[in-house]
Parts: C-alpha cells; sequence; structure tokens
C-alpha cells in the first residue's frame, strides 16, 4: 500500500484519478488542493467518506502548509496535477497562469525534494514525483501525418501551454540536478464525467439542452485526439507505478476528430437520448454557431502514445463513440450536479455563503 500525495485532486482529471486509486486499489490518498472555481468536493462525494481518503485545502505556492502537508502525511509519491487549465482564461489573464503553473510546481519541487532528502534509505529509492503534462506544451502539428512522440521539440502557443512548459523544464531539471526520481506524462485532451461546463463537450451538451447556441471556432476544423477520462487515470497510476524513473510517456486516446465533428456527434446523441427539445429548437445541430476563432489557435494535435503500450502494456479502452455516449448519458443522469456548478452554489455554500 502507498500513501499518495495528489495535488489538484478536486479538479476534472484529479477528481477522477483520485476515484480510480480508491475504488480499485489499497493505497491512501492525501488530496491538496486550493478549490479555485474549477475545484469541486462534490465530484468526491463517492470517496470521501472513505477512510483511505484525506483532504487538504492547501495552494501549491504556499510553501509551509505544503512542508505542513508532507511531515504530517509522510507520502510515499506526489501525482501532481494543479494547474489552470483553460486557454481562453489564459489568453484574458495569464498572471494567475504564471503564478500557479510555474511558481508553484517550484514551490512544490522544493517542498518534495527537502522531504525526499529526509527519508531513509528504502523510502527515497521507492519514492516518485508524477508530473502530469499536456500535448499543448509541443505546440501544432505540421503534416496531417504528424504526430507528437516524447522527443517532439517544444513550440506552446498560448499562455497555458507555454506556463505548462515551464513547469515540465522545471521538473526535468529537479531530475538532473538534485537527482528527485521524477515521472512526466503528456495527454491529449481529456473528456467524460465531471467535466467543468467551461470546456467543449460538456459546454456544448449542457446549451443544446437549455437550446442556446452551441459556439464553435472559426469552421470547427482544429483537430484534437480525445482521451476518455477514466482511461487516462488508469494510465497515470500505471506510470506512478511501472514508469521508468526519469522517463516521459504520452498519453492519447487513437481518436483524433476535428471539433466540428465532435459538436454534431454530440447532437446526434441528444436526438436519441434527449429528444424532447427546447421550445423553438427543431434539431440540436441547429444551435451550431460559429464564432470568431481565437487568437493563436493550433489547427492539430495528435499523440503518439506506442511507447506507453509498448513499455507498460497501455491501451485506451473506450472508443471515441462508447466514451462520447457514456458522457452524455452523464450529463443527462446528473443535472443537479450541473445545476449547481453553474449557478456557483458548489462554491458558495462551500464559503458559507447563502
Amino acid at each position: 500500500m502507498m500513501k499518495i500525495l495528489i495535488t489538484g485532486g478536486a479538479g476534472f482529471i484529479g477528481s477522477a484519478l483520485i476515484r480510480h486509486i480508491i475504488g480499485k486499489t489499497a493505497d491512501f490518498v492525501v488530496n491538496v488542493d486550493k478549490l479555485t472555481y474549477a475545484g469541486n468536493l462534490e465530484s468526491l462525494a463517492s470517496v470521501s467518506a472513505d477512510s483511505r481518503y484525506a483532504f487538504e485545502q492547501v495552494d501549491i505556492c504556499n510553501r509551509s502548509e505544503l512542508d505542513r502537508v508532507f511531515a504530517q502525511h509522510q507520502p510515499d509519491a506526489v501525482m501532481h496535477l494543479a494547474a489552470e487549465s483553460h486557454v481562453d482564461r489564459s489568453i484574458d489573464g495569464p498572471a494567475a497562469f504564471i503564478e500557479t503553473n510555474i511558481v508553484g510546481t517550484y514551490t512544490l519541487l522544493e517542498a518534495a525534494r527537502q522531504y525526499w532528502q529526509t527519508l531513509g534509505e528504502s523510502a527515497r529509492a521507492g519514492f516518485r514525483f508524477h508530473h502530469i503534462s499536456t500535448d499543448e506544451v509541443y505546440g501544432d502539428l505540421d503534416g496531417p501525418q504528424d504526430l507528437f512522440t516524447e522527443t517532439t521539440p517544444y513550440a506552446p502557443s498560448s499562455p497555458y501551454s507555454a506556463s505548462k512548459a515551464s513547469s515540465d523544464h522545471l521538473v526535468r531539471a529537479w531530475r538532473r540536478t538534485y537527482g528527485l526520481p521524477v515521472l512526466v506524462t503528456n495527454c491529449s485532451n481529456n473528456y467524460g464525467p465531471f467535466h467543468f461546463p467551461e470546456k467543449l463537450i460538456p459546454l456544448v451538451i449542457l446549451n443544446a439542452l437549455e437550446g442556446k447556441p452551441l459556439p464553435v471556432y472559426g469552421r470547427g476544423q482544429q483537430v484534437r485526439d480525445w482521451l476518455y477520462v477514466a482511461d487516462h487515470a488508469r494510465a497515470l497510476y500505471q506510470v506512478l507505478t511501472e514508469g521508468a524513473v526519469g522517463e516521459t510517456y504520452n498519453v492519447g486516446g487513437h481518436n483524433e476528430k476535428q471539433n466540428i465533428d465532435v459538436v454534431r456527434a454530440i447532437c446526434a446523441l441528444l436526438e436519441e437520448l434527449a429528444p424532447a427539445k427546447p421550445a423553438g429548437v427543431g434539431r440540436y445541430d441547429e444551435l451550431i454557431t460559429f464564432v470568431t476563432d481565437r487568437p493563436g489557435h493550433d489547427m492539430r494535435y495528435a499523440i503518439d502514445a506506442g511507447k506507453i503500450q509498448r513499455e507498460l502494456g497501455w491501451t485506451p479502452q473506450e472508443t471515441f463513440e462508447s466514451g462520447l455516449r457514456k458522457t452524455v448519458q452523464w450529463y443527462l443522469d446528473n443535472r443537479e450536479w450541473c445545476r449547481r456548478v453553474q449557478d456557483g452554489s458548489y462554491q458558495r455554500e462551500r464559503l458559507g455563503v447563502v
């Protein structure tokens, strides 16, 4: 049994990872999360009462609090997911991305390094710092057959991806300079249950159900590789427990889709699963609205996930079709969770505000 400190565990991917670990392993989880707007403890309701789960509301930029958490909980590993992650928000206000993604990662690395150096020989040898990153650090692919590999040069396009690229470099530098036993993963676009409604797939689902426009950047020709979040959680745990120290593993879903095709697929599923539409709506796809493209928008991302398959035996279990159907059905079945996120009550109650 391990004790794993997970930063950002109340977020979309972090909460999926915690549900996987508590549900499928014997390990203990310490969830360290600042609880910004994207952190929602309601996503962890199914595991929050488990004796192998603990929560610490801590900002990863707060060194003294991190030192306390490490000393109190004595983790065997760190899985670092805490990050500002929305590209549009990074364009409007990059400062928070620099603070959390760069300064926060530095602060966490230093706290982890100091703690690691105090461990006995066996615990030091077994300790792992797993940094979870994104394929957006690689920038835009040139040709239609190109794929991101673990050695693709970094060329980030947005303040978000630049801040994640910076954090990746910090983690690798702490390995080379200080010997900290690190692992890095770069993943493609995640989707699935409990996704914050500002992201494409949940935004389209919920807007369609309310008869609102379905905004698509440009002509919707941007290509992304879609990874079901439960598949990603399995991959992350497998990298932590089986991956080679110092290595990077790309995690992708083998599901390249244009954004417009994703939106149309959601509309088709809603026609089947939610045929009773809002007043005035004929077909869901009639709500598709093309809007001005975002600045610096990369056209195509695609992951070569061959290394993690060859070396660790991981492959995604969900196709895009099966994963999207599960996702749409989850949002239909969990309208109260969605309502509480949309109206902000999940935050107000936490803060004691009526």
